[in-house]
């Protein structure tokens, strides 16, 4: 079965959200380094993603259950949703 290309969570965002700072807020605070970036959709906070070492984002999303991400890097336009395992491009 072919996975859905979109999901109510990725459904609701009006408008797609980019830190405004290329920096792991939570990097900054305890000097840790980051591979790549992604912005939370709920919140707006900016954080690493799984392949840096404190997968800071993953993180929040179990603290937070803020369902959708966007990728931070330049030029890539895609979102995550986490509780549906959906992936997206915009």
């Amino acid at each position: 079965m072919d996975q859905p290309t979109t999901c109510s969570h990725i459904s609701a965002i009006i408008q797609v959200t980019i830190g405004d700072e290329y920096v792991c807020d939570e990097c900054i605070k305890n000097g840790g380094t980051w591979v790549h970036l992604r912005t939370c959709q709920t919140c707006g906070i900016t954080l690493c993603c799984d392949a840096s070492p404190y997968k800071h984002m993953t993180k929040h999303y179990h603290r937070s259950q803020h369902p959708v991400i966007a990728s931070a890097e330049p030029g890539e336009r895609w979102l995550w949703c986490y509780p549906d395992e959906v992936f997206t491009e915009y």
